[in-house]
């Protein structure tokens, strides 16, 4: 007979053998071993959460232990009933998973094991990818932001005066009501539409919980309570905005966790450049204070990354002043503009140029880039200044080495009896020149034929090199993307999957291009064409995965699913292109169809 014994909280079946015994002891939430049956015995003990071993004497009988599952999900319960759903998955999520036992080992709870970054040959793949562009314009009633791979949008920000977006913003809230089946609190901000406090968002350390009390979100929060609050998604459709009380702010290099043991870097630099930052970061790390170093710290030096943790921790000594003196429904902190935020997340060395078409804008780009990346000023142009590319030479810009010289101004002033901005790049008479010249121009987005792609990019349909094209549609609950042969036959040559594998591989490249230019977010469902071969599926995913790390919203890609799916979630956090730039049909409440019932 062979026997397992119980410790703590873990559990092990028990086998049958010879009359000899095998024994296997554990504590914790391990796993117990298993004891083999013969003319021996033996057994081990091991306490806490660690593993239980197993004895071994000589013969062919067996007994096996068996997982703590039971218990797990027995925590699992406990942690609902004291804090709720939300902060148990959210927890759950974070934790580490129970090991396996079999042929005498046994597992306890492990650590999770850190995430790598990507390899040498995928980064260089992103950086080495088609020349980059960004086209700043303003309108009379919005400004907005077109990424360019060559001559290709790929990326396309918009904001509207009347519309102001809302991410990133730290305001006084005022609790409105709770509700505890819901797990969720909604709180005003200030904004006309109250924001949802979900539980898992909650900080319980810093609100007064009564001692004995469960950490659930009805003992922390009360009608009339004020919270500070920061908005982590923007108001869609009739959902109002979403809120946390995590609060961090974001720097060029750096993002700033206040109050907080966080740390991590961007898993889409290559482990070598993480490490380096990781040793360098360890140095000038603030304490009581978390941080996550961002892509575009890939290069920087120790001078300029504790420079951005600086700046952060001056910002948020003025973020904690103004929430003591603030009062319900203020704003305490709010991010910049469009024009800098999208300069601060998104432009960096592997752009050739940054072109804006507005003064004010460009004065603002460049006080910026001087402040925190000088080296990038001299890729920031004004549309209509003599300029070596070639695409606003077609439209009509002077070319730099034709270009008249500019007649001498007085260092000391504008023109207009003003000391120039800092940063300023060009004299007075350069400015008023391209001002001139713009006035004469083709607006910026038609002469980089911007304007063209985007009205192309509101379609359903989106056509492949080859033929094939993509159908993109847009349900309440997902987006679902089908990938199709169309045109595209092949030739004598080639066979059936041959043709299927091309197809998917230009649509993984053109799904990833939608995905950044439409700004779609949720759940996204992508039906490629059927593959036989399994590693033609991998092929598949593997280039969707390598192309998402050109993207810098956040997403997670299954791999192809029983039913020839792939699964991905990408992070939402405003209105896409299609929702910006349109409206819903009044005829048809947007269904698309006119009902024939009378």
């Amino acid at each position: 007979q062979g026997r397992a014994v119980n410790g703590d909280e873990g559990k092990a079946d028990s086998g049958k053998g010879d009359p000899n015994k095998g024994d296997a002891n554990k504590g914790g939430s391990g796993k117990g071993g298993s004891g083999k049956g013969g003319s021996g015995r033996g057994g081990s003990n091991k306490g806490g959460s660690g593993k239980g071993s197993s004895g071994k004497g000589q013969g062919g009988g067996k007994g096996a232990g068996s997982s703590g599952d039971d218990e797990r999900s027995g925590d699992v319960e406990d942690a609902i009933a004291k804090g709720g759903t939300r902060i148990a998955a959210k927890r759950g999520g974070s934790g580490g998973s129970g090991g396996s036992g079999g042929g005498g080992a046994g597992g306890g709870r492990r650590k999770p094991q850190r995430v790598g970054g990507v390899s040498e040959e995928v980064r260089r793949a992103v950086l080495d990818g088609p020349p980059r562009t960004m086209l700043v314009t303003a309108g009379e009633d919005r400004t907005q932001i077109a990424v360019l791979e060559d001559r290709t949008v790929v990326e396309h920000y918009v904001t509207r005066k009347e519309d102001v977006t809302y991410v990133g913003n730290i305001y006084m809230a005022r609790v409105q009501n709770v509700l505890p089946g819901m797990e969720a609190a909604f709180l005003d901000i200030g904004k006309g539409r109250n924001g949802v406090l979900y539980a898992g968002e909650v900080l319980f350390d810093e609100l007064d919980l009564e001692e004995g009390k469960d950490e659930r979100i009805e003992n922390v929060l009360k009608p009339g309570q004020k919270v500070l609050v920061q908005v982590t998604k923007d108001p869609m459709g009739s959902k109002g905005p979403r809120l946390t009380m995590h609060l961090s702010l974001a720097g060029r290099y750096m993002v700033l966790a206040p109050d907080s043991d966080l740390f991590g870097i961007s898993r889409k630099l290559t482990d070598k450049e993480r490490d380096r930052l990781r040793r360098i970061v360890k140095q000038v790390k603030p304490d009581h204070h978390g941080v996550i170093v961002r892509t575009a710290a890939e290069g920087a030096t120790e001078e300029q990354i504790t420079a951005d943790i600086q700046r952060l921790l001056t910002k948020w000594e003025r973020v904690t002043q103004a929430a003591e003196e603030a009062k319900a429904l203020t704003s305490v902190y709010e991010e910049p503009k469009l024009v800098v935020k999208v300069i601060r997340d998104n432009f960096g060395p592997e752009f050739e140029r940054c072109v804006v078409d507005d003064q004010d804008l460009y004065h603002q780009v460049r006080e910026y880039l001087e402040e925190v990346a000088p080296e990038l000023l001299d890729k920031v142009e004004l549309y209509g200044q003599p300029t070596a590319d070639a695409r606003s030479r077609a439209a009509g810009a002077p070319a730099i080495e034709s270009a008249d010289a500019a007649p001498e101004d007085p260092p000391a002033t504008d023109g207009n009896g003003e000391e120039p901005r800092p940063g300023a790049g060009l004299k007075p008479a350069e400015l008023q020149a391209a001002a001139e010249r713009r006035q004469e121009l083709p607006s910026l987005f038609a002469a980089y034929d911007v304007a063209d792609q985007l009205r192309k990019a509101m379609s359903r349909k989106v056509w492949l090199p080859s033929g094939g094209y993509l159908i993109i549609e847009t349900t309440e609950a997902m987006k679902v993307i089908d990938v199709n042969t169309g045109k595209f036959t092949g030739g004598a040559d080639t066979n059936l999957e041959e043709i299927v594998l091309k197809t998917n591989l230009e649509a993984a490249d053109e799904i990833v291009r939608q995905l950044r230019l439409r700004d779609m977010g949720g759940i996204i469902v992508i039906d490629f064409i059927d593959m036989l071969l399994k590693a033609n599926q991998e092929q598949v995913v593997r280039r969707l995965k390598r192309e998402l790390l050109r993207d810098r919203t956040k997403t997670r890609v299954s791999d192809v699913s029983r039913l020839g799916l792939v699964q991905m979630t990408r992070k939402n956090v405003s209105q896409g292109l299609i929702e910006s730039f349109s409206h819903s049909c009044e005829a048809c409440e947007g269904r698309g169809i006119v009902s024939e019932f009378d």
